[in-house]
């Protein structure tokens, strides 16, 4: 009993003891708490207005340059393409209203966009490489060799490429029967849709990039991201080759890790011979889609727009295209 009754009374002793702490603590430490909470929350509350405010002000004069631009943009590209012809070619994942606009602007700058050739989703599956590269061997020229270390994105870029395009001025939009059959071949393999008359060779090449980069949680998910990536940089380097130039355009996010602009940047002998507007989702950016086309003509290339590894907004100049370049690959 008289254990009992101890430990009764220790057990009521604590509680009491509690009672006491919790009521002493709000009591003598309520009002600082609470005065330095609320001082905080105002302060967070202030600070968050501010920014609200900030970002207001710079969506309305983005908005606004944006605006002055779109409105001008006749004037800051006209001629500059006149009798060029441009060829579309459109990575899957790329935005339709992008690819609509930069289309336009060229139009805009005097030049005749000869057609669109649309990858689709099973070009760039890497399990369907093999295919890919059955099917660029079955349909390449015969004059055709392909480098002995090309991979099966080398290979169709290769081909395809030589179906929309020539540096050789004699032979700009003239159809040839054997390019259209390439073409066809693709599209039946379901690797390629193709709008209005893409096979009637131009002079130059833009192709889109996809909004969404290429990435993977996993190592191997990193590798296939990096093969996909490759297979659009791959196309871009046909494209350049097989006529007087191209250019890679997107929004920002192709400029981000694992977007196809990052994947060509990275690599510098690439860099040097195709151009990259990372900005093409602007209207500003769609200006120097044009003027970046424009300096492929002289043999010169540049990345340009506000992403990693770019060199400027838009090109420093714009030579006219020379004698010994026009004909050239950019």
């Amino acid at each position: 009993m008289i254990d009992f009754r101890y430990h009764l009374v220790s057990i009521v002793a604590i509680f009491l003891a509690l009672s006491v702490g919790i009521v002493l603590g709000t009591t003598l430490l309520k009002e600082p708490a609470i005065d330095a909470a609320e001082t905080l929350a105002n302060q967070l509350r202030e600070g968050n207005t501010a920014l609200r405010d900030d970002l207001q002000v710079l969506q309305k004069r983005g908005a606004a340059n944006d605006a002055l631009i779109l409105a001008d943009t006749p004037k800051l590209v006209k001629d500059e393409l006149i009798g060029k012809r441009v060829v579309i070619v459109e990575s899957p994942g790329t935005t339709a209203t992008m690819r609509e606009a930069v289309q336009q602007v060229i139009l805009e700058a005097g030049a005749t966009v000869t057609g669109r050739v649309a990858l689709a989703d099973r070009y760039v599956d890497v399990s369907q490489s093999a295919f890919v590269d059955k099917l660029a061997t079955a349909a390449k020229p015969a004059e055709m060799i392909f480098p002995v270390a090309g991979t099966a994105y080398d290979k169709a870029a290769a081909v395809l490429a030589s179906a929309i395009l020539t540096s050789d001025p004699a032979q700009v939009g003239k159809e040839d029967p054997a390019a259209a059959e390439v073409l066809d071949a693709f599209q039946r393999g379901g690797l390629l849709t193709v709008t209005d008359k893409p096979a009637e060779h131009a002079d130059l090449a833009v192709l889109t990039a996809p909004a969404e980069p290429y990435v993977g949680e996993t190592a191997a998910e990193q590798a296939i991201a990096a093969e996909q990536a490759g297979a659009i940089v791959a196309m871009a380097l046909g494209l350049d080759e097989a006529g007087q130039g191209a250019v890679l355009v997107g929004p920002q996010s192709a400029a981000a890790a694992g977007g196809t602009i990052t994947a060509l940047r990275e690599d510098t002998s690439f860099e040097e011979r195709v151009s990259t507007v990372d900005t093409a989702d602007m209207p500003a950016g769609r200006v120097v889609v044009v003027y970046a086309l424009r300096e492929q003509l002289s043999g010169l290339a540049g990345q340009y727009g506000i992403g990693p590894g770019a060199s400027g907004v838009e090109p420093s100049a714009t030579p006219a295209p020379t004698a010994t370049t026009a004909t050239s690959g950019g």
